[in-house]
């Protein structure tokens, strides 16, 4: 009868465990950035690397839709080129082949942000939660059909992004934080912010 207890109690708290994971109870919690914080970021070119801009440069003419380290916003392209806002990616790292491999996933520039300041100001990270979250998994299977396969390379546990930027002082118009491992943005809210930008008149 104790082993079996034992054993019963052992499976209800696995259960349990499982069950709390899969809530958004043990979910990662995150501060909201400010625009001061994002527009003094350097960002390196992954094309050329000794080019350094100051991230405000992307946004302060015509706004733009900044993205760390998604990829399913490229059909949105077309749709934000007509309204003459910018598609870019903001990547953490580059380790070996990492930009190269994720480049025909991505339509739009890519840049390398060192100091992770689109990742924070408090960076979330999902840990080994991630392996027994049933939407992690169903996302993981999403990408895999789609070709994109990513790494195990480097600070993988990181969670990124969605920014809608509007051009000169407008600021933040869309922040989406990623909730889980391809936790993606509704393509319809960021054109919804994206069609708010007023571009600044030279």
């Amino acid at each position: 009868m104790g082993l079996w207890s034992l054993g019963l109690g052992a499976v209800g708290a696995a259960l349990a465990g499982i069950f709390l994971a899969n809530t958004d109870l043990c979910l990662p919690k995150g501060a909201n950035v400010s625009l001061d914080y994002l527009e003094d970021a350097d960002l390196r070119s992954t094309t050329d690397a000794d080019k350094v801009i100051k991230a405000k440069s992307l946004w302060e003419k015509n706004g733009a839709v900044v993205m760390a380290e998604a990829s399913e916003l490229s059909s949105l392209k077309p749709q934000l080129e007509a309204l003459g806002v910018p598609l870019v990616a903001v990547v953490k790292e580059n380790i070996g082949t990492e930009i190269q491999d994720f480049r025909p996933h991505f339509a739009g520039d890519i840049f390398l942000d060192e100091k992770k300041q689109f990742y924070g100001p408090l960076q979330r990270k999902m840990g080994g939660l991630a392996f027994i979250r049933l939407g992690v998994w169903q996302n993981f299977i999403r990408a895999w059909r789609t070709g994109y396969q990513g790494n195990m390379n480097g600070e993988g546990f990181v969670l990124g992004g969605v920014f809608v930027i509007g051009a000169g002082e407008q600021g933040i118009l869309l922040e989406h934080k990623e909730r889980e491992f391809g936790n993606k943005v509704e393509l319809s809210d960021v054109m919804e912010a994206a069609e708010k930008i007023v571009p600044v008149k030279q």
